[in-house]
């Protein structure tokens, strides 16, 4: 059975919107995917589950709103797809420090326009690429005074989105692996 990761937006940020990571778990087995994993309290998941991308989102999202009374949400990656993700990675050359390296993950291809506008964001020494259904973006100095930061943690991105750093993506990746083996 493939696995797939569930990477959930904006849970235990604060005193709101909190979920156990072992409650989470717990919900997700009980919805129907195999072998939950979690990785770190931010919403990570790896799972097993012949479920689409979109169906392992919906299914995520449904079971989270039913059990904790929660909106939260969820995009999903198959195995092969954060693969693609690690291995295309077009920021290598520059990203030095995978802590202050991030990948944002899209529901959806950007419009045109909001990926101009993300590009015109970025301050030397940022760096920003967009592939596909990720934004790669580098920020040395940091997210705290980015703008390019700002902009893609903005709900403006048309689409469902969530970040992750670089440690976190492959981290997911070899939790993937080990599941799917």
């Amino acid at each position: 059975m493939p696995a797939i990761v569930l990477m959930l937006r904006g849970i235990n940020l604060g005193r709101y919107r909190r979920i156990a990571m072992p409650d989470l778990r717990d919900a997700l087995t009980g919805a129907g995917l195999h072998d939950v994993r979690t990785y770190v309290q931010s919403g990570n998941v790896v799972a097993r589950s012949e479920l689409r991308p979109a169906a392992a989102e919906e299914l995520a999202q449904r079971t989270i709103e039913r059990r904790f009374d929660l909106d939260v949400p969820v995009v999903a990656r198959t195995h092969d797809e954060l693969a693609a993700v690690v291995d295309r990675n077009p920021l290598r050359s520059v990203a030095t420090d995978p802590k202050r390296h991030q990948v944002v993950f899209l529901s959806a291809p950007l419009a045109p326009a909001i990926a101009e506008h993300l590009a015109a964001l970025a301050v030397e020494p940022e760096a920003v690429a967009l592939e596909g259904r990720e934004v790669y973006a580098w920020h040395p100095h940091g997210i705290a005074r980015s703008k390019l930061w700002n902009g893609l943690a903005g709900k403006g991105l048309g689409v469902t989105a969530t970040a992750r750093n670089w440690v976190t993506v492959t981290t997911l990746l070899g939790m993937a692996r080990e599941v799917a083996a």
